[in-house]
């Protein structure tokens, strides 16, 4: 209902002449599961919007040809211009290449964001819900069991080109930094790229040191899966290890309703999807957009992990 409700309020706009009615999207890669969820809601949440055409390309992790991606849609005459943006640290540089077309980042966050111009926005949760939320809920977990005077685990981060690693990975220092969690102590921490296959082999030479831990929190799901995959096959107990991620995905919820991961948080690929085009068709028309949107977090346990199944 609130799809069809959003879906009738941007026909009333396309009404109006000044309203776009082509978008083009580039995303960081195709090759990500979160990201096809997303990918694959606004292709359905576009498709839904008489007369408006979308369509999206790959930059294959690759910030020159993504730079090249927007400045080909701007040659091709399109309204509007959406940016899963490669590495945060180029919103400068993607944001001129859009000259005046309207322009909204999508999930992450430029380093520009808070100098973007009237024509553009930004889209998507704030990190410092998700890695605070995910690491608290650990905290709280592991003071249940009995470990609230000593609990000792690893940190597994996504691209360090991404703002959304960096702080989901200063999210987790903040909850440590807290009277109430400072007996957690991170043995080592590196990047395993959002992957889960990297995160399995980070997790297998981490566990090859012999040393003994009670947790492991990642930048996301698929790496946290790809941590679990390693614990079990190396024979240890599930229930005597604190796992925590982000983004509630499918995959993620299956591996929870097993028993296997504690800890994750919803992000709404719905919910920054279509606030994506929405915010680009009304920056298109000359109406004005909040600079930044933001999608709330939630966070998801096996207590509640039911009402987050179909969702991302």
């Amino acid at each position: 209902m609130k799809k069809k409700i959003l879906a009738a309020g941007i026909v009333a706009l396309m009404g109006t002449s000044a309203i776009a009615q082509e978008i083009g999207a580039t995303f960081s890669k195709f090759d990500d599961n979160w990201l096809t969820v997303l990918r694959n809601g606004m292709v359905e949440y576009a498709g839904s919007i008489d007369g408006l055409s979308y369509q999206q390309v790959d930059a294959t992790d690759d910030i020159a040809k993504q730079i090249d991606q927007v400045k080909n849609f701007v040659a091709s005459g399109v309204d509007a211009i959406i940016v899963n943006i490669v590495d945060t640290s180029a919103g400068a540089a993607v944001s001129a290449a859009a000259g005046n077309v309207p322009l909204v980042y999508v999930n992450r966050e430029p380093d520009n964001v808070n100098d973007l111009p009237s024509t553009q926005a930004f889209v998507a949760s704030n990190e410092i819900e998700s890695g605070t939320l995910s690491a608290f809920e650990v905290c709280k977990n592991l003071r249940a069991a009995g470990k609230g005077n000593g609990a000792r685990g690893y940190l597994m981060n996504g691209q360090l080109t991404n703002q959304a690693a960096v702080q989901r990975s200063k999210d987790v220092y903040d909850v440590i930094g807290m009277d109430m969690c400072n007996f957690m102590e991170i043995i080592a921490e590196s990047p395993a790229n959002w992957s889960r296959d990297e995160a399995q082999d980070l997790m297998t030479n981490w566990m090859s040191s012999g040393e003994p831990f009670d947790f492991v929190l990642a930048n996301n799901d698929e790496m946290a899966i790809g941590a679990i995959q390693a614990m079990k096959a190396s024979g240890i107990d599930m229930a005597e290890v604190q796992v925590g991620g982000v983004d509630a995905s499918q995959d993620a919820l299956l591996v929870m309703a097993a028993g296997d991961y504690d800890v994750t948080v919803f992000q709404d690929s719905v919910g920054q999807g279509t606030g994506s085009i929405d915010a680009a068709i009304k920056l298109a028309a000359g109406a004005k957009v909040d600079k930044k949107v933001y999608i709330p977090f939630v966070l998801v346990t096996p207590a509640n992990m039911g009402d987050f199944l179909d969702k991302n």
